[in-house]
């Protein structure tokens, strides 16, 4: 593993895409948008997603300098386009509008769809809390299937994230996390880092279950497992439907090769103080965690936290001490860099 500064990264994967042709600003944002993952321990959706998405928009699959387009507007329900756009860029455009109709409205169901990767759900649902309001999240994926449905042995679905964030002090609680046992990006991590997973995540090409992130990456391709057997599939059907169908994008029935990477997302937002007051809010939730943390502790060495703090606590170490890479992200990262025109990572990582 090597450290680097997260503020370097964020530099040379700007330069890496202006050199592949995207704006300054936009370059900028995408860069901000991946970094923050990999600060808040989310290194699946962080800065190893540059050569992804690089090679995503030489394939026309990405398409740079998009704006979200409303294309169905009922005030308090609205749908948007992407366009095939950052879904950096994208996400944020959309949940602006999102707030903007809750705040006015008091509730906001916005259905966003055909946008390139969206990243780390937890963003928007930050976004919204700083505009003390809480939301929901369903989100599916347009790509190679990965997630094998329960029952199964082979994959159909994709990783399909779910997200709920609530307003609060000093940082929002945030639910953020894939339907799948794990999400791809930390398979790809632990094959890049030469690392076995833990049993109970994959199987390989022929259904047998095994512990080779590999088998994500062969031939004959592998798949991982739903969360909690039936109950994860269930959700990520859910979210297939929710976020696919009912966002006005489509649902996962198809093989893609290659994977466009294409997220659908529908999103509820709403104003929290319509319901009860921010004080009792902020109230019922301390007491909620004074309740939590008097379980006496399992391990001496692990607090009990709320959800939203492990990302704040992991933020903190990696602004501290820097990011950890794995030696075939950085190689990676150097040679996407290289043949977008850009020889920033090599300067950085090599």
């Amino acid at each position: 593993m090597k450290l680097v500064d997260a503020r370097a990264l964020i530099d040379a994967a700007t330069d890496a895409f202006v050199a592949a042709g995207v704006g300054a600003d936009e370059a900028r944002t995408v860069s901000e948008g991946l970094t923050e993952a990999n600060l808040f321990g989310h290194d699946s959706h962080g800065i190893g997603l540059v050569p992804r998405y690089l090679d995503n928009m030489r394939l026309g699959l990405l398409r740079p300098a998009q704006r979200v387009e409303i294309v169905a507007d009922h005030g308090a329900l609205v749908s948007m386009n992407g366009h095939r756009g950052f879904g950096q860029v994208i996400g944020e455009q959309a949940t602006d509008i999102a707030i903007e109709r809750a705040q006015r409205h008091g509730v906001c169901i916005a259905g966003l769809h055909n946008a390139h990767h969206v990243a780390r759900i937890g963003r928007w649902a930050e976004q919204c809390a700083r505009a003390n309001l809480a939301s929901i999240h369903f989100v599916n994926v347009l790509s190679s299937p990965l997630v094998a449905p329960h029952r199964g042995t082979d994959a159909r679905l994709a990783t399909n994230p779910f997200c709920v964030g609530v307003p609060h002090t000093p940082h929002p609680i945030v639910l953020d996390y894939a339907t799948s046992m794990v999400a791809q990006g930390k398979v790809r991590v632990a094959h890049e880092a030469g690392k076995e997973m833990e049993p109970g995540l994959l199987l390989d090409g022929e259904g047998r279950p095994t512990r080779d992130p590999a088998v994500m990456f062969s031939d004959k391709m592998g798949a991982m497992l739903p969360f909690a057997l039936h109950k994860g599939y269930a959700l990520a059907v859910m979210c297939e439907i929710l976020g696919g169908a009912l966002s006005g994008g489509k649902v996962q029935d198809q093989l893609f090769d290659p994977s466009p990477m294409i997220n659908n997302m529908l999103s509820v937002v709403f104003v929290p103080d319509k319901l009860t007051t921010r004080e009792t809010l902020a109230s019922q939730i301390a007491s909620l965690a004074a309740w939590l943390r008097g379980s006496p502790r399992a391990k001496d060495d692990e607090p009990i936290l709320m959800p939203g703090e492990p990302e704040r606590i992991t933020a903190a170490q990696r602004e501290r001490d820097g990011i950890p890479l794995a030696s075939g992200t950085c190689k990676a990262l150097v040679a996407a860099g290289k043949r977008a025109g850009s020889d920033a990572f090599e300067r950085l990582l090599a």
